[in-house]
């Protein structure tokens, strides 16, 4: 007789079905596991073994072969583990094969035949669910496979608990969901970092006002010492949380990247701030695994960038598909997986190596040739594709003994929301799968920019007297649409695209666009 157990395969966040067959012959002792298995999947066999030790059992001196099916198919991971010694236990008689049959298994065994966590747990149940079967999994990451939606949930602490439990002597039943709050919590980032603790930078605070609302990519430059990181750190605090579904599709990624702890489902926008030492794969994906990088991690929320230009070059071009389609494409001889990557990119920079360029205190020595050289590490075509380019100026001593600013986070989050969901109305009434106005291109785009004669004249002029390039004129398109949403206006004005233009303006040392 030939045991099968269902577990899966993951090839990007793609859930592939495997049948672990388990099929036990006469002749010479052997424990045998093909189908393409990577090593950790090899492994298992003495996992498996000492685990089913640790229960009483051994496993009979028989020719043992594992097959992993389909066998043209890479499997990675300890998730495995389970599986095959669910699939030994059935075909030794110890389980109803009528009953495991009716679940996906997926668990690491320790040696003494507790269950350890796996990444994979929610896009499993989700694949589970939607074959109208139950799971098996770790009894931590139970909580998170519940939010998958109406199946049947096993979440064991030890392979003994799920023996007794088919053997009726012991009842697991269903866990409850979970919520892990991370440390950007929207609801608890005020009692920690607030807008309200930086003074002036009153114009920097208002393009991330624009880029919260409108989930627009922003640049900010200048000295060091002026805001620019406690800025950027300050814009989850003023985004709305994810909707149950963005929570979902966030939480699978991070389930899959093994960093849901707890067994949580994700509730906020995940901020991101990988060190400049960052390589490309780090950044966007990939690896010998093929794993999420930083802007897939990042998806539906924020990408922090600081010391732009220190980031060594291919990472940063690397960004730039990612950047405009929202998906990170890894193509690899063995495998070909896409990631989403629906980031909203906020990075920061000095205007030279040593970052006083127009200080007349502090003026660098080798200037202008100094900014030149620094900036140009970063190529015109990424530039373009930075929405909200801001200066952010030292603040004077003066203003740092000033009583500190009366709005808070909470208050520009409110207008950030009012904003959203006017963009989320719009997009609903005209049919069209787009969220914010950073999503919105070609005939959608169209419908929602509405100017009148006024702004679409000076945004006509703006853009041959700024030689700016398709992508740049749709871009401050997007951006005057959210200007006047936080205004609450349906028609762009001249006063709107003015503001949008403004933040077109070329970072010092660039070819530099003139500004509105």
């Amino acid at each position: 007789m030939v045991a099968r157990i269902n577990t899966v395969a993951f090839q990007g966040i793609e859930v592939l079905p495997v049948d672990v067959q388990v099929h036990m012959a006469q002749g010479l002792p052997a424990f045998t596991i093909v189908g393409l298995p990577n090593k950790a999947v090899s492994e298992a066999k003495e996992r498996v073994r000492a685990a089913l030790s640790a229960l009483g059992l051994a496993l009979p001196p028989k020719r043992i072969t594992v097959n992993l099916s389909p066998a043209d198919t890479i499997k990675e991971g300890s998730h495995f583990d389970l599986p095959i010694a669910l699939g030994l236990l059935t075909a030794m008689d110890v389980l109803p094969n009528d009953q495991i049959d009716q679940f996906v298994a997926l668990g690491e065994l320790a040696l003494d035949g507790t269950l350890t966590s796996v990444n994979g747990v929610l896009p499993s149940a989700i694949h589970a669910q939607a074959q109208d079967l139950g799971l098996i999994c770790p009894a931590s990451q139970g909580g998170e496979a519940v939010w998958a939606g109406d199946l049947s949930v096993l979440a064991a602490r030890s392979l003994i608990d799920l023996v007794n439990h088919f053997k009726g002597s012991q009842v697991l039943s269903n866990p409850e969901p979970l919520i892990h709050n991370t440390e950007n919590d929207v609801t608890n980032a005020s009692h920690h970092i607030d807008l309200v603790d930086i003074k002036g930078q009153e114009s920097a605070k208002r393009a991330l006002e624009i880029a919260a609302a409108g989930g627009h990519n922003l640049l900010m430059s200048g000295p060091p010492g002026s805001g620019k990181s406690l800025l950027a750190r300050r814009l989850s605090t003023i985004l709305p949380p994810l909707t149950p579904s963005e929570a979902l599709d966030v939480s699978m990624i991070h389930s899959l990247a093994g960093m849901l702890p707890e067994g949580g489902l994700m509730r906020t926008r995940p901020f991101r701030d990988p060190h400049h030492s960052a390589s490309q794969a780090a950044l966007v994906g990939g690896g010998v695994q093929v794993r999420p990088g930083e802007v897939s991690l990042a998806h539906l929320g924020v990408l922090f960038l600081d010391e732009l230009p220190e980031f060594q070059r291919p990472a940063l071009e690397a960004l730039r598909q990612p950047i405009e389609s929202g998906s990170a494409v890894i193509s690899r001889a063995s495998a070909h997986v896409t990631y989403p990557a629906r980031f909203q990119l906020v990075a920061a920079m000095n205007p030279c190596r040593c970052g006083y360029l127009d200080d007349p205190g502090q003026a660098c020595s080798r200037a202008p040739k100094c900014a030149e050289d620094y900036q140009n590490k970063l190529s015109g075509p990424l530039l373009d594709r930075i929405d909200l380019h801001v200066e952010v100026p030292m603040v004077p001593a003066s203003d740092l003994s000033l009583p500190p600013p009366s709005e808070t986070s909470a208050d520009v989050r409110t207008r950030v929301e009012a904003a959203r969901d006017l963009q989320a109305r719009r997009f609903e009434a005209i049919g069209a799968n787009v969220r914010i106005n950073a999503e919105a291109d070609g005939k959608v785009l169209e419908r929602v920019a509405l100017m009148d004669d006024a702004a679409k004249a000076l945004l006509a002029d703006a853009a041959a007297r700024m030689r700016l390039s398709a992508r740049g004129f749709h871009r401050v398109q997007r951006v005057s649409r959210t200007i006047a949403d936080l205004d609450g206006q349906k028609i762009i004005t001249k006063v709107h695209v003015a503001e949008a233009l403004s933040y077109r303006r070329r970072i010092p040392g660039h070819q530099t666009a003139m500004s509105a």
